[in-house]
């Protein structure tokens, strides 16, 4: 009677572990055993509620990867919930402003944003030597639109360049090619090469949704049918100055089980040359779901001497960001 028992628990544990392992979609056990290089102990970890997190190899000098996960005890719609109030879900000490593009988008939805002259002098921007990510061409118009010595031109700059980052965003939204190259140093940085590198880097992208390397690569041409898609910039704190980015986001459900969020970079006035984000929503149980994430990120300033010690400490700081982001999502998103 005993054994019979004791048989009857095991099953039973034998069952539960089974049935929490199906919760996983074969292909998203794969994307993560496989390009995102979970190990076993990393998923037993993350079986029993710990954040896990580690870097991701990569081809590139100038790029830094990092993946990691949490199991969540809140319905998976609460996140994509929090994510549409965008200008919520991401603030936080390192985000200084942000704010959502409209659909189409207008000069208003920037009204939020101050460029100052840490953020853009434009007296000392020349093709070649300026201090934020620009192309020649429009680094020549401020030249021509911009008197450098009147007492205004830190201002009419500021307005400038938000009129150009207005610009470029509806340029992007309408298949055009926007901002193709930066010549803001002595290297033109080419940033939809770097770009094409990430995504050949992240094959978890087509192998979880075939449309969706396209989808980023030729927006809004090869746009999938079943796709949400919006816009946001901010300004953030990051190194000896701040950046200004905007950011494509996309958030496709692929099936009651699993929905997928991607990010592109569309344009950094510091910092990065590229950046590819991934996270994926998947159930793990009647009461959670598993968030899974990783991004792949190009910097210049981590290629040449002394590159793979700043990508070293850049990695670092990567995963230790991650994880306290992962830690942060959960807190916020199980005190409901």
């Amino acid at each position: 009677m005993i054994l019979r028992r004791a048989l009857g628990l095991l099953m039973c544990v034998a069952a539960t572990g089974a049935a929490r392992e199906i919760g996983v979609e074969p292909d998203v056990r794969s994307a993560l055993t496989g390009p995102l290089r979970f190990s076993d102990e990393e998923l037993s970890d993350l079986r029993r509620g710990q954040v896990v997190r580690h870097g991701l190899p990569s081809r590139s000098p100038g790029e830094v990867a990092v993946a990691g996960a949490v199991t969540i005890r809140a319905p998976k719609a609460a996140f994509f919930a929090r994510v549409h109030d965008i200008t919520h879900f991401k603030s936080g000490q390192e985000i200084v402003q942000i704010g959502r593009f409209s659909d189409p988008p207008v000069l208003g939805d920037l009204a939020a944003l101050t460029v100052g002259v840490d953020d853009f002098d434009v007296r000392s921007c020349r093709v070649g030597d300026c201090g934020i990510r620009l192309p020649a061409a429009v680094i020549e118009r401020l030249g021509r639109e911009i008197d450098s010595k009147a007492a205004d031109a830190q201002a009419r700059g500021a307005q400038l360049f938000k009129q150009i980052l207005l610009d470029q965003v509806t340029a992007y939204i309408s298949g055009g090619d926007h901002m193709p190259q930066y010549d803001d140093g002595p290297r033109p940085i080419r940033a939809r090469d770097e770009f094409e590198g990430i995504l050949s880097e992240m094959p978890e992208l087509g192998a979880l949704l075939p449309g969706l390397p396209d989808h980023l690569r030729h927006f809004p041409s090869a746009r999938l049918s079943n796709a949400e898609d919006f816009l946001y910039w901010s300004k953030e704190r990051f190194g000896v100055a701040p950046f200004i980015t905007v950011t494509h986001v996309t958030i496709v459900c692929r099936s009651a089980v699993t929905c997928v969020m991607a990010t592109r970079d569309v344009y950094s006035s510091r910092y990065l040359d590229a950046s590819v984000a991934l996270a994926i929503a998947t159930d793990a149980g009647a009461d959670g779901f598993d968030l899974i994430y990783d991004n792949r990120s190009r910097a210049n300033a981590l290629k040449g001497r002394f590159g793979g010690l700043r990508r070293a400490l850049t990695e670092r700081r990567a995963r230790s960001g991650l994880e306290s982001s992962l830690n942060a999502i959960k807190a916020s998103l199980e005190r409901r």
